[in-house]
């Protein structure tokens, strides 16, 4: 476990790290600077907060209640794995005057179970079933930046963005699908200061890791699933679905699996070669010689006559498709972690990285979501992007524009807007999106 999710170190005072986190959070309301004591990871948090404009003293939003909560909490995945948060944390909340929650991916609190007067005190912030706890929504605090982040963390009093938050401290681990590795939601323990301890921490995160075991045990064990990582990795990682370690693919290995995987009917050797090598004239023999040494390393997976795989495999490419099919940008923009084997140059592959990234740009600028435009703008691929900081500033509140604002100016003058046709653009790295045209 790093450091840095800790919010105290061994022999810190909390009410002498409370009164200078304080401050300086005052400070960055001020004046937007940050320094010591503030981690870095919070730090962060705050100035996401600042930019999705949560007001200093705002309580989290309900989005849900009576009917469309209970719907919500039946349907949902983390609901087969609540008796198991009970058994792990319930009495130990109860017990030590703290609260046992569990959030949905978007943030929203599907149950706040524990200590009933900790309960009471609690709803005064609207710490409450349906209520939605994001980033974008409540500021810093351990449930939101846990799936902000993707990894278990812990918030100590003044570090929650929201002073009405700030006489809580709480611990949250993110809780993932075990098939395909999305984030369902996150289960926290939320009290005192007592909780900013070590063991708060650990806890969570071996109550999230014995939940994922057990969604995991409620799939037959005789299908195994298969899933293939190639979203920003040179080589994919392939994860056979049981207990050995996941096998790690050459460059073009990762692109003949990623091409049977898209084409479960399998592919002529003809087809493949085209979509491997495109126009250039390349012998059959070099693809039946990568073929059979890729054999050597997936064994019966793979077969021929056409080329084809046995079982079926997953790719987090898949999972972000599906999340835009469903019409949900937030979850695929979560599932993306780059482009897809971006140093390829098969042509199959490049149409695949064009078509799922031109996808998730757009669903991203037709949402206008501050929060998920400015996730998008600051990974390496979406940091050039002129049309996706348009969009971030034209969705923002001019008070919280300037900062965009500066950035889109600088990168419409990089691009030559307004300059003779024929000046050069820069492009991201590994970005493929189509740029704006030059002026």
């Amino acid at each position: 476990m790093f450091r840095q999710w800790l919010a105290l170190e061994a022999g810190a005072d909390p009410a002498e790290r409370s009164g200078a986190v304080r401050r300086a959070h005052e400070a960055f309301l001020a004046g937007g600077a940050v320094g010591a004591p503030v981690r870095r990871l919070i730090a962060d948090s705050w100035q996401r907060s600042a930019r999705a404009s949560v007001g200093a003293d705002q309580v989290a939003p309900v989005d849900l209640v009576d009917d469309d909560l209970d719907a919500h909490r039946r349907e949902h995945l983390l609901g087969r794995v609540m008796p198991l948060f009970r058994e792990l944390l319930g009495g130990i909340a109860e017990e030590g005057a703290h609260l046992l929650s569990v959030c949905d991916e978007q943030g929203r609190i599907l149950w706040v179970e524990g200590h009933a007067e900790v309960r009471r005190r609690a709803e005064r912030v609207n710490f409450v079933p349906g209520a939605r706890w994001s980033e974008s929504h409540a500021g810093t605090n351990a449930p939101g930046t846990a799936l902000a982040l993707g990894h278990p963390v812990q918030i100590f009093a003044a570090e929650h963005y929201c002073r009405p938050a700030q006489p809580w401290t709480c611990a949250a681990a993110p809780v993932r699908d075990p098939r395909t590795r999305r984030v369902l939601g996150v289960v926290d323990i939320t009290g005192g200061d007592h909780l900013a301890s070590p063991h708060s921490l650990a806890l969570v995160q071996a109550t999230a890791r014995a939940a994922e075991a057990q969604l995991a045990a409620l799939f037959p064990a005789a299908a195994p699933v298969r899933l293939l990582e190639v979203l920003g990795r040179d080589g994919a990682l392939l994860h056979t679905g049981r207990s050995e370690a996941p096998v790690r693919l050459g460059a073009r290995h990762s692109e003949i699996v990623l091409l049977l995987a898209s084409h479960p009917e399998g592919l002529s050797g003809g087809r493949l070669a085209l979509e491997l090598y495109g126009e250039r004239d390349v012998s059959p023999v070099t693809l039946r010689a990568e073929l059979s040494r890729l054999r050597g390393v997936l064994g019966p997976l793979l077969a021929s006559r056409p080329y084809r795989l046995t079982a079926r495999v997953r790719t987090d490419r898949d999972t972000v498709a599906e999340a835009l099919d469903a019409g949900d940008p937030s979850t695929a923009l979560a599932a993306y972690r780059g482009p897809l084997l971006p140093l390829s140059e098969a042509p199959g592959v490049v149409r695949m990285r064009r078509q799922l990234e031109d996808r998730l740009r757009r669903a991203l600028l037709a949402r206008r979501d501050p929060e998920l435009l400015d996730t998008w703008v600051r990974t390496p691929w979406g940091e050039d992007d002129l049309q996706a900081w348009e969009a971030l500033v034209g969705a923002l509140p001019p008070e919280a524009g300037a900062v965009p604002g500066a950035r889109l100016e600088a990168l419409r003058d990089a691009y030559g807007i307004g300059r003779p046709r024929g000046a050069g653009a820069p492009r991201s790295r590994g970005a493929t999106f189509p740029q704006p045209p030059v002026a």
